[in-house]
C-alpha cells in the first residue's frame, strides 16, 4: 500500500511545497518514464499531461502532484495558478523477493520492486 508522507520546506525568499509517495508498488524504471515527461513544466500542462499518458504510474504521480498543489496552497499560501515542477525524481524502495517454480525442481527469483516518488513544486517568479 502506498504510503503519503507530507513536508514542509522553506528557504530564504524562495519557498517551496512537496509531496512524497513512499512503498508505491510500481518499479522505479517505468515511473521515471512518467515522472521525465513533466519535469520542469507547469502543473496545470503536468497534469494534462498526465491524464492522457496510458501508463499504470501516471494516476499515482498524478496524485502526489495534486497533494503538493494542496500543500503549496494550504501550508505556504502560494497561488496554485503560478506553480511549477521545480524538482521531481523517483528513488527505489524496498524490493519484495518472490519465487517462481521452474522445471526439474529449480526456483527463479522475482523481484517486486518499489518506489518513492517526491513531487517539489515552486512559485514561478514575476519577469
Amino acid at each position: 500500500m502506498a504510503e503519503k508522507v507530507e513536508e514542509k520546506v522553506e528557504k530564504e525568499g524562495v519557498s517551496e511545497a512537496r509531496a512524497i509517495a513512499r512503498y508505491v508498488r510500481i518499479a522505479p524504471r517505468k515511473v521515471r518514464l512518467v515522472v521525465d515527461l513533466i519535469r520542469g513544466k507547469h502543473v496545470a500542462e503536468a497534469l494534462a499531461i498526465l491524464r492522457h499518458t496510458p501508463k499504470a504510474a501516471s494516476p499515482v504521480v498524478e496524485k502526489v502532484l495534486n497533494s503538493a498543489v494542496a500543500n503549496a496552497a494550504h501550508n505556504y499560501n502560494m497561488n496554485p495558478n503560478n506553480l511549477y515542477i521545480s524538482k521531481i525524481y523517483v528513488d527505489e524502495g524496498p524490493t519484495l523477493k518472490r519465487y517462481r517454480p521452474r522445471a526439474m525442481g529449480r526456483a527463479s527469483r522475482i523481484n517486486k520492486r518499489t518506489s518513492h516518488i517526491t513531487v517539489v513544486v515552486s512559485e514561478k517568479k514575476e519577469g
